[in-house]
Protein backbone atom coordinates (compact mmCIF):
# COMPACT_ATOMS: atom_id res chain seq x y z
CA UNK A 1 0.00 0.00 0.00
CA UNK A 2 1.44 3.38 -1.05
CA UNK A 3 -0.05 6.70 -0.04
CA UNK A 4 0.69 9.69 -2.25
CA UNK A 5 0.96 13.38 -1.36
CA UNK A 6 0.30 15.77 -4.24
CA UNK A 7 1.88 19.20 -3.81
CA UNK A 8 -0.45 21.66 -5.49
CA UNK A 9 0.72 24.66 -7.46
CA UNK A 10 -1.47 27.66 -6.71
CA UNK A 11 -1.60 31.28 -7.86
CA UNK A 12 -3.91 34.04 -6.70
CA UNK A 13 -5.69 31.56 -4.44
CA UNK A 14 -6.49 29.16 -7.28
CA UNK A 15 -4.94 25.80 -8.15
CA UNK A 16 -3.15 25.71 -11.49
CA UNK A 17 -4.20 23.18 -14.11
CA UNK A 18 -0.74 21.60 -13.82
CA UNK A 19 -1.74 20.21 -10.43
CA UNK A 20 -4.51 18.11 -11.98
CA UNK A 21 -1.97 16.09 -13.97
CA UNK A 22 -0.19 15.23 -10.73
CA UNK A 23 -3.56 14.23 -9.25
CA UNK A 24 -4.12 11.81 -12.14
CA UNK A 25 -0.72 10.25 -11.46
CA UNK A 26 -1.54 9.97 -7.75
CA UNK A 27 -4.82 8.21 -8.55
CA UNK A 28 -3.00 5.64 -10.68
CA UNK A 29 -0.49 4.88 -7.94
CA UNK A 30 -3.09 4.80 -5.17
CA UNK A 31 -5.44 2.52 -7.08
CA UNK A 32 -2.62 0.23 -8.16
CA UNK A 33 -1.25 -0.20 -4.64
CA UNK A 34 -4.52 -0.07 -2.64
CA UNK A 35 -3.36 3.20 -1.11
CA UNK A 36 -4.82 6.72 -1.00
CA UNK A 37 -3.81 10.17 -2.12
CA UNK A 38 -4.00 13.53 -0.39
CA UNK A 39 -3.41 17.03 -1.75
CA UNK A 40 -1.39 19.77 -0.07
CA UNK A 41 -2.35 23.35 -0.88
CA UNK A 42 0.59 25.48 0.19
CA UNK A 43 1.29 29.18 -0.12
CA UNK A 44 -0.62 32.42 -0.07
CA UNK A 45 -4.27 31.72 -0.76
CA UNK A 46 -4.02 28.07 0.29
CA UNK A 47 -7.37 28.19 2.07
CA UNK A 48 -9.35 29.19 -1.01
CA UNK A 49 -7.34 26.85 -3.24
CA UNK A 50 -8.09 23.97 -0.88
CA UNK A 51 -11.82 24.47 -1.41
CA UNK A 52 -11.33 23.98 -5.14
CA UNK A 53 -8.96 21.04 -4.74
CA UNK A 54 -11.48 19.24 -2.51
CA UNK A 55 -13.46 18.43 -5.64
CA UNK A 56 -10.94 15.92 -7.01
CA UNK A 57 -11.49 12.83 -4.91
CA UNK A 58 -8.58 13.02 -2.47
CA UNK A 59 -8.85 11.32 0.90
CA UNK A 60 -8.24 14.77 2.38
CA UNK A 61 -6.87 18.16 1.41
CA UNK A 62 -4.26 19.80 3.60
CA UNK A 63 -3.74 23.54 3.65
CA UNK A 64 -0.63 25.42 4.73
CA UNK A 65 -0.97 29.17 4.44
CA UNK A 66 2.37 30.90 3.81
CA UNK A 67 2.21 34.63 3.22
CA UNK A 68 4.13 36.32 0.44
CA UNK A 69 5.40 35.18 -2.95
CA UNK A 70 6.71 31.68 -3.56
CA UNK A 71 10.31 30.74 -2.99
CA UNK A 72 11.46 27.18 -2.50
CA UNK A 73 13.31 27.75 0.78
CA UNK A 74 10.01 28.78 2.39
CA UNK A 75 7.94 25.89 1.06
CA UNK A 76 10.28 22.88 1.14
CA UNK A 77 10.47 22.49 4.96
CA UNK A 78 6.67 22.37 5.26
CA UNK A 79 6.24 19.90 2.38
CA UNK A 80 8.91 17.64 3.90
CA UNK A 81 7.37 17.76 7.36
CA UNK A 82 3.90 16.96 6.02
CA UNK A 83 5.35 14.06 4.02
CA UNK A 84 7.16 12.67 7.08
CA UNK A 85 4.27 13.04 9.50
CA UNK A 86 1.79 11.55 7.03
CA UNK A 87 3.95 8.55 6.18
CA UNK A 88 3.63 9.08 2.45
CA UNK A 89 5.51 6.76 0.14
CA UNK A 90 5.38 9.13 -2.83
CA UNK A 91 5.45 12.93 -2.92
CA UNK A 92 4.46 14.28 -6.33
CA UNK A 93 4.06 17.51 -8.25
CA UNK A 94 3.85 18.50 -11.88
CA UNK A 95 7.16 18.97 -13.72
CA UNK A 96 6.45 22.66 -14.22
CA UNK A 97 8.97 25.35 -13.32
CA UNK A 98 7.42 25.27 -9.84
CA UNK A 99 7.78 21.50 -9.42
CA UNK A 100 11.28 21.40 -10.87
CA UNK A 101 12.39 24.11 -8.45
CA UNK A 102 10.67 22.89 -5.28
CA UNK A 103 10.78 19.10 -5.38
CA UNK A 104 14.56 18.54 -5.46
CA UNK A 105 14.81 20.48 -2.20
CA UNK A 106 12.02 18.38 -0.73
CA UNK A 107 13.83 15.22 -1.83
CA UNK A 108 17.04 16.33 -0.13
CA UNK A 109 15.18 16.82 3.17
CA UNK A 110 13.57 13.38 2.89
CA UNK A 111 16.70 11.55 1.67
CA UNK A 112 14.44 10.43 -1.15
CA UNK A 113 15.19 9.19 -4.63
CA UNK A 114 13.86 11.34 -7.46
CA UNK A 115 12.07 10.39 -10.67
CA UNK A 116 11.81 13.63 -12.60
CA UNK A 117 9.68 14.58 -15.59
CA UNK A 118 8.11 11.13 -15.85
CA UNK A 119 5.80 10.17 -18.70
CA UNK A 120 4.31 7.04 -17.16
CA UNK A 121 4.15 4.75 -14.15
CA UNK A 122 3.67 1.00 -13.84
CA UNK A 123 3.29 -1.30 -10.85
CA UNK A 124 5.00 -4.69 -11.05
CA UNK A 125 5.29 -7.02 -8.09
CA UNK A 126 4.25 -4.23 -5.77
CA UNK A 127 7.08 -1.96 -7.00
CA UNK A 128 6.66 1.34 -8.79
CA UNK A 129 8.44 1.67 -12.12
CA UNK A 130 8.71 5.13 -13.64
CA UNK A 131 9.16 5.88 -17.33
CA UNK A 132 10.86 9.10 -18.38
CA UNK A 133 12.13 10.48 -21.69
CA UNK A 134 15.85 10.91 -22.21
CA UNK A 135 18.03 12.29 -25.01
CA UNK A 136 15.33 14.76 -26.04
CA UNK A 137 12.68 12.04 -26.06
CA UNK A 138 14.49 9.68 -28.42
CA UNK A 139 14.97 7.12 -25.64
CA UNK A 140 12.69 6.18 -22.76
CA UNK A 141 14.20 4.84 -19.57
CA UNK A 142 12.54 2.88 -16.78
CA UNK A 143 13.51 3.82 -13.22
CA UNK A 144 13.11 1.93 -9.97
CA UNK A 145 13.78 3.97 -6.86
CA UNK A 146 15.16 2.08 -3.86
CA UNK A 147 14.60 4.71 -1.17
CA UNK A 148 11.62 4.39 1.23
CA UNK A 149 10.15 7.65 -0.08
CA UNK A 150 9.93 8.62 -3.75
CA UNK A 151 9.80 12.21 -4.98
CA UNK A 152 8.25 12.44 -8.44
CA UNK A 153 7.52 15.19 -10.95
CA UNK A 154 5.12 14.29 -13.75
CA UNK A 155 5.06 15.60 -17.28
CA UNK A 156 1.79 17.42 -17.78
CA UNK A 157 1.60 16.50 -21.45
CA UNK A 158 1.49 12.77 -20.56
CA UNK A 159 -1.10 12.78 -17.76
CA UNK A 160 -4.60 14.02 -18.46
CA UNK A 161 -6.03 16.59 -16.08
CA UNK A 162 -8.08 14.91 -13.34
CA UNK A 163 -11.84 15.26 -13.46
CA UNK A 164 -13.99 16.35 -10.56
CA UNK A 165 -15.29 13.57 -8.33
CA UNK A 166 -18.60 13.19 -6.53
CA UNK A 167 -18.63 14.89 -3.15
CA UNK A 168 -15.92 16.95 -1.48
CA UNK A 169 -12.83 15.88 0.43
CA UNK A 170 -12.40 16.99 4.05
CA UNK A 171 -9.98 19.89 4.55
CA UNK A 172 -7.44 20.04 7.36
CA UNK A 173 -4.79 22.56 8.39
CA UNK A 174 -1.14 21.52 8.12
CA UNK A 175 1.49 23.07 10.40
CA UNK A 176 3.92 25.45 8.70
CA UNK A 177 7.61 24.76 9.33
CA UNK A 178 10.19 27.56 9.56
CA UNK A 179 11.74 28.54 6.26
CA UNK A 180 15.28 27.52 5.42
CA UNK A 181 17.71 30.44 5.85
CA UNK A 182 14.95 32.40 7.57
CA UNK A 183 15.94 36.03 7.81
CA UNK A 184 18.66 35.59 5.19
CA UNK A 185 16.43 35.63 2.11
CA UNK A 186 14.13 38.45 1.14
CA UNK A 187 11.96 38.57 -1.96
CA UNK A 188 12.48 42.06 -3.33
CA UNK A 189 10.08 42.00 -6.25
CA UNK A 190 7.93 39.66 -8.32
CA UNK A 191 7.14 40.47 -11.93
CA UNK A 192 4.32 38.66 -13.66
CA UNK A 193 3.45 38.72 -17.34
CA UNK A 194 -0.25 39.14 -17.97
CA UNK A 195 -1.79 37.98 -21.23
CA UNK A 196 -5.33 37.66 -22.49
CA UNK A 197 -4.28 34.57 -24.45
CA UNK A 198 -4.42 31.09 -22.88
CA UNK A 199 -1.39 29.84 -21.03
CA UNK A 200 0.75 27.44 -23.03
CA UNK A 201 0.36 24.71 -20.44
CA UNK A 202 -3.45 24.85 -20.51
CA UNK A 203 -4.26 25.73 -24.13
CA UNK A 204 -6.09 23.32 -26.45
CA UNK A 205 -4.54 25.03 -29.48
CA UNK A 206 -0.96 26.29 -29.77
CA UNK A 207 0.42 28.23 -32.72
CA UNK A 208 4.22 28.50 -32.83
CA UNK A 209 6.61 30.38 -35.05
CA UNK A 210 10.23 29.65 -35.82
CA UNK A 211 13.27 31.14 -37.45
CA UNK A 212 11.45 31.10 -40.79
CA UNK A 213 9.10 33.84 -39.62
CA UNK A 214 12.05 36.17 -40.02
CA UNK A 215 11.48 38.96 -37.50
CA UNK A 216 9.53 40.18 -34.50
CA UNK A 217 7.50 42.35 -36.85
CA UNK A 218 6.50 39.32 -38.89
CA UNK A 219 5.46 37.50 -35.72
CA UNK A 220 3.13 40.41 -35.04
CA UNK A 221 1.82 40.68 -38.60
CA UNK A 222 1.62 37.00 -39.60
CA UNK A 223 1.59 34.69 -36.59
CA UNK A 224 -0.37 36.64 -33.99
CA UNK A 225 -3.49 37.17 -36.16
CA UNK A 226 -3.83 33.39 -36.56
CA UNK A 227 -3.22 32.89 -32.83
CA UNK A 228 -6.04 35.30 -31.99
CA UNK A 229 -8.39 34.01 -34.68
CA UNK A 230 -8.11 30.51 -33.22
CA UNK A 231 -8.19 31.66 -29.57
CA UNK A 232 -4.86 29.87 -29.21
CA UNK A 233 -1.74 30.24 -27.12
CA UNK A 234 1.38 31.46 -28.88
CA UNK A 235 4.70 29.65 -28.75
CA UNK A 236 8.05 29.76 -30.48
CA UNK A 237 11.11 27.71 -31.25
CA UNK A 238 14.39 28.35 -29.50
CA UNK A 239 15.82 29.81 -32.70
CA UNK A 240 13.06 32.43 -32.76
CA UNK A 241 13.62 33.26 -29.09
CA UNK A 242 17.39 33.47 -29.49
CA UNK A 243 16.91 35.79 -32.46
CA UNK A 244 14.84 38.11 -30.27
CA UNK A 245 11.57 37.69 -32.19
CA UNK A 246 9.59 36.87 -29.02
CA UNK A 247 10.17 36.71 -25.27
CA UNK A 248 11.75 33.60 -23.67
CA UNK A 249 8.63 32.47 -21.78
CA UNK A 250 7.11 31.44 -25.14
CA UNK A 251 9.88 28.96 -25.95
CA UNK A 252 8.74 25.40 -26.53
CA UNK A 253 11.24 22.59 -26.42
CA UNK A 254 13.63 20.62 -24.28
CA UNK A 255 14.90 23.78 -22.56
CA UNK A 256 11.54 25.55 -22.69
CA UNK A 257 7.93 24.56 -22.17
CA UNK A 258 6.57 21.08 -22.92
CA UNK A 259 3.08 21.16 -24.41
CA UNK A 260 0.60 18.62 -25.74
CA UNK A 261 -2.45 20.51 -27.02
CA UNK A 262 -5.21 19.07 -29.14
CA UNK A 263 -3.86 21.06 -32.10
CA UNK A 264 -0.30 22.31 -32.65
CA UNK A 265 0.47 24.51 -35.65
CA UNK A 266 4.16 25.01 -36.43
CA UNK A 267 4.94 27.93 -38.74
CA UNK A 268 8.40 28.27 -40.23
CA UNK A 269 9.83 25.67 -37.84
CA UNK A 270 12.20 23.08 -39.30
CA UNK A 271 11.91 20.80 -36.28
CA UNK A 272 15.22 20.55 -34.50
CA UNK A 273 15.32 17.71 -31.97
CA UNK A 274 15.24 20.25 -29.12
CA UNK A 275 11.91 21.62 -30.34
CA UNK A 276 10.33 18.27 -31.15
CA UNK A 277 10.96 17.14 -27.56
CA UNK A 278 8.62 19.87 -26.35
CA UNK A 279 5.63 19.33 -28.63
CA UNK A 280 5.59 15.89 -30.27
CA UNK A 281 2.99 14.67 -27.78
CA UNK A 282 0.41 17.00 -29.37
CA UNK A 283 -2.72 15.24 -30.60
CA UNK A 284 -2.70 16.77 -34.10
CA UNK A 285 0.37 18.47 -35.56
CA UNK A 286 0.17 20.82 -38.55
CA UNK A 287 3.38 22.18 -40.07
CA UNK A 288 3.70 25.01 -42.58
CA UNK A 289 7.14 25.15 -44.17
CA UNK A 290 8.60 25.79 -47.60
CA UNK A 291 11.09 22.92 -47.34
CA UNK A 292 10.57 19.71 -49.32
CA UNK A 293 9.34 17.17 -46.72
CA UNK A 294 11.35 14.41 -48.40
CA UNK A 295 14.81 15.99 -48.41
CA UNK A 296 15.44 15.89 -44.65
CA UNK A 297 15.70 19.64 -44.15
CA UNK A 298 12.44 19.78 -42.19
CA UNK A 299 12.44 16.97 -39.59
CA UNK A 300 9.07 18.18 -38.34
CA UNK A 301 7.57 16.60 -41.48
CA UNK A 302 8.28 13.18 -39.97
CA UNK A 303 5.89 13.73 -37.05
CA UNK A 304 3.36 16.13 -38.62
CA UNK A 305 -0.13 14.83 -39.28
CA UNK A 306 -0.50 17.51 -41.96
CA UNK A 307 2.41 19.16 -43.77
CA UNK A 308 1.77 22.17 -45.99
CA UNK A 309 4.69 22.98 -48.26
CA UNK A 310 4.11 26.65 -48.88
CA UNK A 311 5.39 30.17 -48.35
CA UNK A 312 4.19 30.99 -44.83
CA UNK A 313 3.77 34.67 -45.73
CA UNK A 314 1.12 33.68 -48.25
CA UNK A 315 -0.40 30.61 -46.59
CA UNK A 316 -0.82 31.84 -43.02
CA UNK A 317 -2.80 35.04 -43.83
CA UNK A 318 -5.11 32.94 -46.04
CA UNK A 319 -5.56 30.43 -43.23
CA UNK A 320 -6.27 33.24 -40.78
CA UNK A 321 -8.92 34.70 -43.07
CA UNK A 322 -10.53 31.27 -43.55
CA UNK A 323 -10.70 30.76 -39.78
CA UNK A 324 -12.31 34.17 -39.29
CA UNK A 325 -14.91 33.47 -41.96
CA UNK A 326 -15.68 30.06 -40.50
CA UNK A 327 -16.17 31.51 -37.02
CA UNK A 328 -18.33 34.32 -38.36
CA UNK A 329 -20.66 31.96 -40.22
Amino acid sequence: MTDVLVVAEIADGKPQKTTLSAVTFAKQVAEGTSGAYDILAIGEGAASAAEELAKYGARKVLRAEIAGPYYAEAYAPTVAEVAKSGGYGVVAACASAYGKDLMPRVAAKLDAGVASDISGVAIEGGELLYTRPMYAGNVFGTLKLTTPVHVVTVRQSEFEAASEADGASPIEDAPVAPADAEGKIRVVNVETIQSERPDLAAADIVVSGGRGVGSAENFHKVVEPLVDALGAAMGASRAAVDAGYVSPELQIGQTGRVVAPKLYIAIGISGAIQHLAGMKGSKVIVAINKADPTDGTAPIADIADYYLRADLFEAVPKLTEAVRKLKAS
